[in-house]
């Protein structure tokens, strides 16, 4: 408790801790004190007497009302009892404290402080203090743990819980949207309450629940009540801020109710499922040639689902619930050529001027030079019919592919002379070459330009 408080803890309580605590165990009590009489009955704060009917007797019978009285007299006592705070002043002819007790109706257990102890002689004038003990739910230094206190409130429990060392706090039970603590979070003093990145100071209000009605908070179904002390680290800058903007005579709360939002949630996340390329190999493709992409490849996804749980925004639980491929990658196919090549055969000479005619004419002299006539040169001229219409200044303006052939580049043909560019001949000779090597034929070259649309 703190200094100043108009009701001081009588100085003998040490309260919260079990081996201050004081074992009531009710027994009979004897005591030279006569139990009161039909004419004498004790009261809480008064004394009620009944006048005895006048007899005039003899003297000793005198004499025994006079020594009665004085009994009476020296038995009745005027006591201070506190019984969790609630103080009162009893008149009562009770010989010890268990009797004082059980007359003004306290029940009390092994774990209640009394003081005096219950079996102790009740004196004139003596404070008899009662702390009924309270379990507490607690957190300290992380771990879940509960304690029994004799505390008035969480203020007190908190001076001597946090004097063993630690990190304390006392957690508030829920219900529904309410949260409640055994004790009242402090009776003579403000409360600071700490929720959703505020501060507020909280004043007459004792009781948890109205402590939060003060400060307008709500509490979700799983959010978090705990009080702590309002020097510890968790709170302390909070605090200060707060009683700062309340002005230099505003009184430090001693306490603080600290309210940590729980949320507990599924989270969906994705990533990317890396696709797998698969080579195949082929006897119909040239082995120098690239690898020919024949299926594109695309990756998957994976779908992975988490229950999470944050308090005031941080993560504090995380667990998987599942974790699928909702997406299956397509494997990418390449075909990679075992076919060798044939060797090349001798660089063709230029094209003489021994060729006459169109172009057209000039190109079926010399593919019957070659051997092929009838069917293969038929094939021959439908396929540079459709390449080039047989003219040997045809320009792709796309592709850049050039002459009768439509070689490209057109440079190529360099290699059947020089003239390339303007001469039919070189590029019929380079054409029928090119065919020669790739197709093996005419007709061969142009299947597969029906095929595939080139060459």
């Amino acid at each position: 408790m703190r200094d100043g408080s108009s009701s001081p803890p009588p100085p003998t309580i040490v309260t919260g801790q079990h081996d201050d605590w004081t074992l009531v165990t009710r027994t009979p009590q004897t005591s030279s004190t006569p139990a009161p009489t039909p004419e004498t009955t004790p009261a809480s704060g008064t004394t009620t007497r009944r006048r005895w009917p006048f007899v005039a007797a003899a003297t000793a019978a005198v004499v025994a009302v006079a020594s009665g009285a004085v009994a009476y007299a020296d038995a009745r006592k005027t006591v201070t009892l506190d019984v969790d705070g609630d103080v009162r002043t009893v008149t009562s002819y009770s010989g010890s404290v268990d009797d004082l007790l059980t007359s003004q109706g306290v029940v009390v257990d092994d774990r209640d402080l009394v003081t005096p102890t219950a079996d102790a002689d009740l004196e004139d004038g003596a404070d008899v203090v009662v702390r009924s003990a309270k379990e507490l739910d607690l957190q300290v230094d992380g771990k879940t743990t509960d304690a029994w206190v004799t505390a008035l409130d969480a203020d007190e429990a908190l001076d001597t819980l946090t004097a063993r060392g630690g990190d304390v706090r006392i957690v508030a039970s829920r219900d529904g949207e309410r949260a409640s603590l055994p004790v009242d979070v402090d009776t003579d003093g403000p409360v600071a309450v700490v929720h959703d990145d505020t501060t507020d100071v909280v004043k007459d209000a004792e009781d948890v629940a109205d402590v939060l009605a003060g400060a307008d908070v709500e509490l979700g179904k799983k959010d978090r009540v705990h009080v702590t002390d309002a020097a510890n680290g968790e709170v302390k800058k909070d605090v200060a801020s707060a009683v700062a903007d309340q002005g230099e005579k505003a009184e430090a709360p001693q306490v603080a109710v600290v309210v940590e939002r729980v949320e507990t949630k599924k989270v969906t996340t994705t990533r990317d499922v890396d696709h797998k390329t698969k080579t195949k190999k082929s006897g119909d493709r040239y082995a120098d040639l690239d690898a020919k992409v024949v299926k594109k490849g695309k990756d998957g996804e994976r779908t992975i689902v988490h229950r999470v749980t944050t308090v005031d925004g941080k993560v504090v639980k995380k667990t998987k619930l599942s974790d699928e491929v909702t997406t299956k990658p397509v494997t990418r196919v390449l075909v990679k050529g075992t076919k060798e090549r044939p060797e090349p055969k001798p660089e063709a000479k230029p094209a003489t001027t021994s060729y006459s005619g169109s172009t057209r004419s000039i190109g079926k002299q010399m593919a019957a030079a070659r051997g092929w006539t009838g069917a293969e040169w038929t094939c021959l001229e439908s396929l540079w019919d459709k390449e080039s219409g047989w003219n040997a200044s045809a320009s792709n303006p796309s592709s850049g592919a050039y002459g009768i052939p439509q070689s490209l580049p057109g440079s190529k043909m360099a290699s059947a002379g020089s003239d390339w560019q303007t001469n039919p001949a070189t590029q019929i000779e380079w054409g029928l070459g090119y065919i020669a090597d790739v197709y093996g034929s005419p007709c061969g070259a142009w299947s597969h330009s029906q095929s595939v649309n080139w060459y």
